[in-house]
């Protein structure tokens, strides 16, 4: 299955756009926990940190102000929100928001400690290529911090996930993923070594997933 691209991006751009207005309000609650649990992963290392999908910015006060962070989202729309949410928190440590495809960061290799995305690798036409994008952008010792629903592997939820995909689609992710296709992305990667799998709540139907880059540990957040 891999790089197979059965959402496109104009797609999600247009789907994103559609939940802009009200994503804080509808997702907030319920992706609470999974939020939190990515930024406490992330400060483990600090630093220079990437937030992939950061949508409206709902999660960036929520970082200890000695990191630094970069945002960058496929949605403009999103995007207005988070800047409107900086310019009115003060988020002096926030350097850039931009406009950005995951598949193709407009950054230098090695340029951020962490890599976080959160609900997004579901959401990407090609998640394997993007998975790559944040390798190459990680610096050796720094982590991928990735929160997402992995679809069930048998029963009722894996039944109603294949039937709801179609649906799905069209809103801009796919309820299906399999945890195989994370897993044989770093067995590719020589590099990228599989740190730890956590279910997060709702009901476990979310893990915290943490990928680790080979290399000395970057510096302290802050340096």
């Amino acid at each position: 299955m891999s790089g197979a691209s059965d959402l496109d991006r104009d797609t999600v751009a247009k789907a994103y756009a559609r939940w802009a207005p009200v994503y804080d309000l509808v997702f907030g609650p319920v992706f609470e926990r999974g939020r939190r649990a990515s930024i406490v992963a992330a400060e483990r290392i600090g630093g220079r940190i990437l937030e992939v999908g950061v949508g409206t910015g709902i999660s960036l006060p929520d970082y200890a102000r000695a990191n630094r962070l970069v945002g960058v989202d496929i949605s403009e729309p999103m995007l207005r929100k988070a800047q409107e949410r900086v310019r009115e928190q003060g988020l002096d440590n926030v350097e850039a928001l931009a406009v950005m495809d995951a598949r193709m960061l407009g950054f230098p290799d090695a340029a951020f400690d962490v890599v976080v995305a959160q609900y997004v690798i579901t959401t990407v036409p090609d998640p394997e290529a993007t998975l790559d994008e944040f390798a190459r952008v990680v610096k050796p010792g720094g982590e991928i911090v990735l929160v997402n629903h992995i679809g069930a592997e048998s029963g009722l939820r894996r039944s109603f996930e294949q039937g709801f995909a179609p649906i799905a689609r069209r809103l801009g992710w796919r309820p299906e993923f399999p945890w195989e296709r994370l897993r044989s992305w770093a067995e590719r990667h020589p590099d990228i070594r599989f740190v730890e799998r956590l279910p997060m709540p709702p009901l476990g139907h979310f893990s915290l997933i943490r990928f680790a880059k080979a290399g000395p540990a970057p510096a302290a957040a802050g340096a």
